[in-house]
């Protein structure tokens, strides 16, 4: 992938080609930022380029293999390495230490669409279920063995890590090894959304790049000439996005699951205002079936709209970031999300949430929380 295949960020571009050109890479650094803005794009971007991908008219050197774009191409360098959360598939031996390269075709299947996907397609693409993926002791021992290797193309060897706060403690501390005593030649890029959940040590050994939302006008600009959209369509989704071009994405889906989110948020608010007791439990009935993953992304989703039907209130169309269906809906109800309720329902979405994180079971879950909704729509 090259700088120019990479949405806007051109702040970090310019950096990270600095650091090529005054010869300062550093051994280990971490693109931090929110979802969507690109890091694992960029994150790739540099790697090809520090491998030898260039842009139309540059010379890669002599130092490089003549295959090495190709190579790149297809995500098959040889001194380019993955580590990712993976799921233990039903079925395997708990002998078996689980690392990247049991999922390495279906990451480079995924990879060669598009480096912009989320931990949640990243998940489907797994077949995952209720499991929660992780990077396990597993992975640090495969990549201490393949980073002791002496690159084969004579150059770098580049080792990016998706999401490192998924890292186990074990791994996590064999990591902190590696770093401290990094391989000739290697570098470490980590893409990394809750730096927070890393050790201190870690964080203090790497050189932290900041990635920065997406504006809107470069998601549009996106829009228009990748995707072929007109300029309004483009800039409705632009600011829905939020500065996320996965977010961007997933309003281009016809069957986005936020469609199905939204009809589950809609149907909860009826049925409770309705004090439908019966057919609560059977919403929740419905809710329980989808995976653990899926039931949190669903909880956050309440969350943003009960947050939207609220701004909604102030009629200020440059606060409402919601879809033309959802703006429809939230005309009618947006009333009963007011300052004496707002509060408390988004707080019961993320108590739910965190319940469900902690295995409880989700039919209590969901009906204990559309029965709350009854007492909290009444403060109207």
């Amino acid at each position: 992938m090259k700088f120019s295949e990479v949405i806007g960020q051109n702040e970090a571009k310019q950096r990270l080609m600095q650091l090529v050109q005054e010869q300062r890479i550093p051994h280990a650094l971490m693109f931090c930022g929110p979802e969507g803005s690109g890091k694992k794009a960029l994150a790739l971007a540099f790697a090809s380029y520090l491998l030898g991908e260039r842009e139309a008219g540059e010379t890669a050197g002599s130092r490089f293999p003549e295959n090495a774009e190709a190579m790149l191409r297809h995500l098959e360098h040889p001194d380019l390495y993955f580590s990712f959360p993976v799921i233990r598939p039903a079925g395997t031996s708990s002998e078996h230490k689980m690392e990247s390269d049991d999922f390495g075709r279906e990451w480079r299947e995924l990879m060669r669409k598009s480096p912009y996907f989320t931990m949640e397609q990243w998940m489907v693409c797994m077949n995952a279920a209720n499991q929660q993926a992780e990077i396990g002791v597993g992975e640090s021992h495969a990549l201490l063995k393949k980073l002791s290797l002496k690159a084969s193309q004579g150059g770098f060897k580049v080792s990016i890590i998706w999401l490192p706060e998924r890292m186990n403690q074990e791994c996590a501390n064999k990591l902190l090894k590696l770093l401290e005593e990094p391989p000739a030649q290697t570098i470490f890029i980590m893409v990394c959304e809750e730096p927070e959940k890393l050790l201190e040590t870690i964080r203090s050994r790497v050189q932290r790049i900041n990635i920065k939302r997406l504006n809107n006008e470069e998601i549009k600009h996106a829009l228009v000439s990748q995707r072929a959209l007109d300029e309004e369509t483009a800039q409705r989704i632009a600011r829905i996005a939020d500065g996320s071009w996965t977010k961007a994405l997933g309003e281009l889906d016809a069957s986005n699951e936020n469609l199905v989110f939204f009809e589950m948020f809609k149907q909860m608010m009826r049925l409770a205002w309705g004090r439908k007791i019966q057919e609560m439990k059977e919403w929740s009935e419905t809710a329980a079936t989808y995976g653990r993953e899926k039931q949190k992304r669903m909880l956050t989703y309440f969350q943003k709209m009960v947050r939207e039907n609220f701004m909604y209130n102030f009629r200020q169309a440059e606060l409402i970031y919601m879809s033309q269906d959802e703006e429809q809906f939230a005309s009618k109800f947006a009333r009963f999300i007011n300052e004496g309720n707002v509060m408390e329902i988004d707080r019961q979405f993320a108590e739910a949430q965190r319940e469900i994180g902690q295995n409880a079971n989700p039919r209590i879950v969901f009906f204990d929380l559309s029965l709350q909704m009854i007492v909290l729509l009444i403060q109207k």
